[in-house]
């Protein structure tokens, strides 16, 4: 499948507008939460509505995405995400708001499974890394922009939703753009059956692959999650949090394509085993250096540089490892295993940070990168060649 650089533009836009939504998303509800007077255990446990919907519509992605195609998938599931952010004023409840999130995260979810499945589809094995790099960077990078609208609070609660679901819906308009595609077929059953078959046979091909998405997820929403926590009761300020966190998300922005590229020329696991050691070491160091405010801003930089990559390094990996016509299953488990990450981060974080005192959050991320770090160094994924043999 031939797709226009023009499409592709397109595509990585649509990927930016829904990081922008997302990052807004957290800080402003948590922040609004918080004016209203809600408890911070209902607070993070209402954050986590946004994966329980990605984990809930994983097994169902795949055949619809088979029998509409890539282009009304993100149809699809780019519009769930700008109408569920358009009746967020419409009722100030708790319970209304989850609904909305988890309505988000299959939004999100649908929105980012065809794109992904369409540039890996769609790439070249030589440029591969570079073009999901580029998918990686522009979620970054709104990602990073979405919190500046939680500031508009101060002037009307309502505001933020209104403005970001009128950016989504602008992108969302591009999307006529595009001339729609579809995946290569595999000749099994596309029901849900054939789904969870083919997310077994993924699992052999490439689940060395589904460690660096693992890991991000847990290493991602600990920092955002976690941190803060942990921040305040060790003596940190507000104001130095407000410094760490970006310097995390700085830089992955800064190497997500030059990573990328890197895994083009000298192959995916050379730099993956590189991230995950560099990983282990830096959060090490920030344990080491915990009272140090410089100490962990440096820690940080450089922990966001090295694997703030590793999401669209492990998608790249098992696309790699994963023959064409399993791609979507491929990026199903890409983003389960993200999913499944993001919600045992804070809670194993959490845990540590309530009855574990010094050092042991950072110590924990750490351990997380170094068992990625010999599990990839000590097995070597079965090529396709040979599973297929197997298989006979």
């Amino acid at each position: 499948m031939n797709q226009s650089r023009f499409h592709f533009w397109i595509i990585v836009s649509i990927v930016g507008i829904s990081g922008f939504s997302q990052g807004m998303l957290l800080p402003l509800l948590a922040i609004i939460f918080e004016n209203h007077g809600v408890s911070s255990s209902i607070n993070g446990l209402h954050a986590t509505g946004l994966y329980i919907g990605i984990l809930l519509a994983s097994p169902f992605m795949e055949q619809p995405l088979r029998k509409l195609g890539y282009k009304k998938m993100i149809l699809i599931g780019g519009g769930t995400v700008f109408i569920s952010l358009f009746m967020f004023p419409l009722w100030n409840s708790i319970w209304f708001w989850f609904a909305l999130r988890m309505l988000i995260g299959i939004g999100d979810h649908m929105l980012h499974f065809a794109t992904q499945t369409w540039i890996t589809a769609s790439s070249p094995l030589e440029s591969r890394g570079k073009n999901v790099s580029i998918y990686g960077l522009f979620f970054g990078l709104g990602f990073a922009a979405g919190p500046v609208l939680t500031n508009l609070v101060e002037i009307n609660e309502n505001l933020p939703f209104f403005i970001s679901s009128s950016i989504s819906l602008l992108a969302w308009l591009t999307l006529f753009l595009l001339n729609n595609d579809f995946p290569e077929q595999t000749g099994d059953t596309v029901s849900f059956a054939g789904t969870i078959s083919r997310f077994r046979k993924v699992s052999r091909y490439a689940w060395l692959a589904f460690l660096p998405t693992f890991s991000y997820g847990f290493v991602e929403a600990s920092l955002n999650g976690n941190f803060p926590v942990y921040a305040l009761r060790n003596g940190i300020d507000v104001s130095a949090v407000s410094i760490l966190l970006p310097a995390f998300a700085l830089g992955a922005i800064i190497t997500q394509f030059p990573l990328g590229w890197l895994s083009d020329k000298i192959g995916r696991k050379k730099v993956l085993l590189l991230v995950m050691l560099s990983g282990f070491i830096f959060f090490m160091l920030a344990g080491l250096n915990k009272d140090s405010f410089a100490g962990l801003f440096i820690c940080f930089l450089l922990a966001g540089m090295m694997t703030g990559s590793t999401f669209s390094l492990g998608i790249s990996y098992m696309a790699d490892l994963t023959p064409s016509r399993l791609l979507p299953a491929g990026n199903l488990m890409c983003g389960i295993c993200f999913s499944v990450g993001s919600l045992a981060g804070p809670f194993f974080g959490g845990v540590v940070i309530e009855y574990i005192s010094g050092a042991g959050f950072f110590y924990v991320i750490s351990g997380i990168f170094f068992i990625c770090f010999l599990l990839l160094a000590l097995f070597k994924p079965l090529s396709p060649e040979k599973q297929e043999s197997m298989s006979l």
